[in-house]
């Protein structure tokens, strides 16, 4: 059931709002808007502390979520609106790429890990996906300006799991002045190096591998050097896509050795990639960004 309690963010010009829902000592909200990058209709959810209900600016956690998701998968299964009720913190859960409407037909593919729910994060060079497949461009310009507009907004931290976890850490590291904090679940973190990634990457990039390597989590903190303070990353131990090769772990804690890039990176026993494993250690993540833009 929909809650009718009043707040001063009623009127958002460039906003639709869907859903508000009151959720421990603050409300979830659902809102769509018309990209400009992707070219079609783009949804995101945002938690809203009181604090923020009253126009205070409070800091945010911007949440990448991972393949076949949408911005309901954290949001319904993740469990942080309570830590961010108790902290004071606004956190953003976008859709993991352009999906086909009445108005819009967005190209696919019958592979999971290519295609609508699989944008990797990045912008595409190669038809038919380039044309709406530009969800770097989304997050870090149109997404990120419209949250602050829209929104009191102080600082912006960047989370994910799984490919939202290399979302996370490349579109961290690449764009380091937009973001105070960066951490990851389970993260993708040598994505031109894995077989999700290659397949995606043949497709939105072509044989371009110059491209690749700049879509590529773990080579972009070796170039760019130590960003952050620290940045936090746990790993469930039992994953099996882990297991698989498909997330590289290691390579993404040689990069940060060379980067001289503080890590702290734990393996979690027992653990699988599931929500459950989300649910386990997400406070943790919260409070990491949450330390961070204090110190900001």
């Amino acid at each position: 059931m929909q809650n009718s309690y009043s707040h001063s963010l009623s009127n958002h010009k460039q906003l639709t709002q869907k859903s508000v829902n009151r959720c421990f000592n603050g409300e979830q909200h659902y809102y769509s808007h018309e990209s400009t990058s992707t070219k079609t209709s783009m949804t995101f959810s945002i938690y809203l502390p009181d604090e923020a209900l009253a126009g205070r600016r409070c800091p945010a956690i911007l949440y990448l979520s991972g393949l076949t998701c949408n911005a309901d998968n954290v949001t319904h299964k993740g469990h942080f609106q309570q830590k961010c009720s108790e902290l004071g913190m606004i956190l953003i859960a976008p859709d993991t790429s352009p999906r086909s409407s009445e108005d819009s037909d967005v190209p696919n593919d019958e592979r999971y890990f290519v295609g609508q729910g699989a944008s990797y994060y990045v912008d595409a060079t190669q038809a038919p996906w380039s044309d709406n497949f530009n969800m770097q461009s989304y997050i870090v310009d149109e997404l990120y300006d419209l949250l602050r507009s829209e929104f009191p907004i102080d600082s912006i931290g960047i989370t994910g799991h799984s490919m939202g976890g290399h979302g996370a850490l490349l579109l961290g590291f690449k764009f380091p002045s937009k973001f105070v904090s960066v951490s990851a679940l389970s993260p993708v973190c040598a994505a031109s190096e894995s077989a999700w990634g290659q397949a995606a990457y043949t497709e939105y990039f072509g044989n371009d591998k110059s491209l690749w390597v700049q879509a590529d989590a773990s080579q972009m903190i070796e170039k760019v050097g130590q960003q952050y303070s620290s940045i936090l990353v746990d790993q469930g131990a039992a994953d099996n896509f882990l297991a698989e090769g498909q997330l590289q772990t290691a390579k993404l804690q040689d990069a940060c050795a060379k980067a001289e890039q503080p890590l702290t990176l734990r393996y979690q026993a027992g653990h699988d990639h599931s929500y459950y494993f989300i649910q386990t250690v997400i406070n943790d993540h919260i409070e990491h960004h949450w330390h961070m833009a204090q110190m900001s």
